[in-house]
């Protein structure tokens, strides 16, 4: 069922509260038009905001609520996951605080599966403090893929320009062993499905990028891409996938061949991510493609060098917003699209 736009549930995860994750929540909210678009839940802690808040010049209000169920549409709602205080120093590593960020990621997926919010959009992690006994996780792709139903592939979008991954937090000394027919195979039948009921297209064009210099160069600088690249997307665009590569990766975006296809899948992380962060502007968005639940991010990190200082662009933020709303409007549509033929077949019964 479709809701309308101001009762879909943002739940959004605190991050580092040592880093620029709290003032471009808030400076995202600062304009009273997104609490028309959606419904924002912030699990932290009101006085946290509340001291974060000084930081900068702002005049947003937070609804403080014990229960999800207390939620008000048209507010910017604050779930108090914790009631004890927090010694915030901005712009500081702190294992402590990387507890805090893990407690309030951890609270907001559950309540991702269990409905409670209808999307996620999580603010930046350190990676290396959230590490503990009982999180042991490189970062929040890898929890959701275990706690949530499907495969999750990273996707980074704005606009038009889509870049998926076949291998992410790889070091580039393994990628080559990461890269066999079944996961090139399933990753791009994860990028083919989202394209489909994510962003709405009916016949999606995928690009594949070599992965050596020159894609290969007809193995003289490299074999992956001639003997598993290449025949596996023939396989798979003899199937019915319209996948077309490996393209040398140099020239392809110089050349502005990515705007004839609808996604760009990289071989490993750096060689999609170098160039999409150049060409987005500060407007880019990390999407957790292949899960049955939505969750974006912006795509930077946690900042620490200007946390505190009234300096953080909120724009990528405020980007993340609008795709998970976006896609959660597209799912809907979908699944209404995909039910119709069924419902048809019923009545001539």
């Amino acid at each position: 069922m479709n809701k309308k736009a101001e009762n879909i549930i943002v739940g959004i995860s605190i991050g580092d509260l040592n880093g620029i994750g709290s003032e471009v929540i808030l400076k995202t909210f600062e304009d009273s038009r997104m609490l028309e678009m959606c419904t924002p839940v912030i699990f932290a802690n009101a006085k946290i905001l509340s001291f974060v808040k000084k930081s900068f010049t702002s005049t947003v209000q937070f609804h403080g609520v014990d229960k999800l169920d207390q939620v008000l549409p048209g507010k910017l709602n604050v779930f108090n996951l914790w009631k004890e205080g927090v010694d915030i120093n901005l712009g500081k590593n702190d294992e402590k605080i990387g507890e805090y960020a893990v407690k309030s990621f951890v609270a907001a997926t559950k309540a991702l599966k269990d409905g409670e919010i209808d999307v996620l959009v999580t603010a930046p992690i350190n990676k290396y403090n959230i590490q503990s006994e009982g999180f042991k996780f490189p970062g929040h792709t890898d929890y959701l893929d275990q706690e949530l139903e499907g495969n999750a592939l990273m996707m980074m979008v704005q606009d038009n320009l889509r870049v998926g991954l076949l291998t992410d937090h790889v070091p580039l000394s393994e990628v080559s062993s990461h890269l066999t027919e079944e996961l090139i195979t399933r990753k791009i039948e994860t990028v083919r499905k989202s394209l489909i009921q994510d962003f709405s297209i009916v016949r999606p064009k995928i690009a594949v990028l070599g992965l050596n210099p020159h894609a290969g160069d007809g193995g003289v600088i490299g074999k992956e891409d001639d003997l598993i690249l290449r025949p596996t997307l023939k396989k798979i665009f003899d199937a019915g996938t319209m996948v077309f590569g490996p393209f040398p990766a140099d020239g392809f975006f110089g050349s502005s061949q990515y705007e004839k296809y609808d996604a760009i899948v990289a071989t490993y992380h750096d060689q999609g991510l170098i160039p999409f962060k150049t060409l987005s502007f500060g407007k880019g968005v990390n999407y957790t493609a292949g899960l049955d639940k939505i969750r974006t991010s912006p795509d930077h990190g946690t900042a620490y060098d200007i946390a505190g200082k009234d300096m953080a662009d909120f724009n990528s933020f405020k980007e993340a917003i609008y795709l998970a709303i976006d896609i959660f409007n597209s799912r809907n549509q979908y699944e209404e699209i995909s039910q119709k033929p069924l419902k048809i077949k019923e009545k001539q019964l």
